[in-house]
């Protein structure tokens, strides 16, 4: 079982890495959004979304938002023509408010999963709150991961990818060397305290090489795609640092909100897609949560850089 999980998560790993650094960002954009629909039929399994009209409807309201952040600028180029107005081209970055959404919705959900996790399993969510979530949660992983690639490189991804992953891997071998107390046990018994730190800690020695990366990268510009380059200008290292490991904080709790989801539901895995792994929400859970607060984060970063 493990060797299988192994292989399952080297090919995934590798097939990711390439899309990454290979494809252009609309066709990363669209190797996403295949990826995202799948998660979204999975995430309507779990929360009895059964209906044919419902699951068309939830996938066209994922769909038809994907397309309008795509052409958001020849939308905004139509109706600046269209309207004789052409200042309406100004609100092209308008779409960065919406990263408030998904960001206030992980927090929230951390707190309270912290603070009445148990509670949660016994309270039976209305059906629209739990499409809503769903759609909320999907379609902003997309989006953000989307532009983290077209507006800071394919180098970004991959730290956000390596950041990720280095956690899940940390948190299991922490957890199984020490793991003594439940970080939540009635919604994961799996997960411990110690797993967590041992997340918290990898976020921590990430957040440190990505400066000192950052520092070899000045001397070598060459090396480096623009965008990740332009973020690595001015570097604070304390900020990459604080921004990792809360990263990594927020996808733990993005991994239980699933784990909620799929226990209440009553089943162990959202799917049999992935070998050894179970679905596709279950390999890409911690991702969903944490692409938007990391993207935040980067946003507010280079802002206050270019300030």
């Amino acid at each position: 079982m493990l060797l299988k999980r192994i292989l399952t998560a080297l090919v995934l790993a590798t097939v990711v890495i390439t899309a990454v650094m290979l494809l252009p960002a609309l066709y990363f954009s669209l190797f996403i959004a295949v990826v995202t629909l799948i998660a979204a039929f999975e995430w309507m399994a779990l929360t009895d979304v059964n209906t044919l009209i419902r699951k068309i409807l939830f996938l066209l309201f994922l769909i038809v938002p994907m397309l309008g952040v795509t052409y958001w600028t020849v939308l905004l180029e139509l109706l600046s023509e269209a309207m004789e107005w052409p200042e309406i081209k100004d609100y092209s970055d308008a779409l960065e408010w919406f990263v408030i959404a998904p960001v206030l919705f992980w927090v929230l959900t951390m707190v309270l999963i912290r603070k009445a996790g148990p509670q949660l399993l016994n309270i039976e969510f209305k059906a629209r709150l739990k499409t809503f979530s769903g759609w909320l949660v999907l379609l902003s992983a997309w989006m953000f991961l989307s532009k983290l690639r077209a507006y800071y490189g394919p180098g970004m991804v991959i730290y956000f990818l390596l950041l990720i992953w280095a956690a899940d891997i940390s948190a299991f071998f922490a957890g199984k060397t020490w793991g003594k107390d439940k970080l939540a046990p009635e919604i994961s018994p799996g997960k411990t305290i110690q797993g967590m730190y041992g997340a918290l800690i990898s976020a921590a020695v990430c957040g440190i090489g990505f400066t000192i990366y950052g520092w070899i990268a000045a001397t070598q510009p060459e090396d480096v795609d623009s965008g990740t380059l332009r973020f690595l200008n001015g570097l604070v290292w304390t900020d990459m640092l604080i921004l990792s490991v809360m990263t990594v904080l927020i996808s733990i709790y993005g991994d239980l909100f699933f784990s909620l989801i799929k226990r209440k539901k009553g089943v162990k895995d959202s799917g049999n897609l992935l070998p050894g792994h179970g679905g596709i929400l279950d390999r890409v859970d911690s991702i969903i949560a944490a692409a938007p607060f990391f993207y935040a984060g980067i946003l507010l970063i280079g802002r206050v850089f270019y300030a």
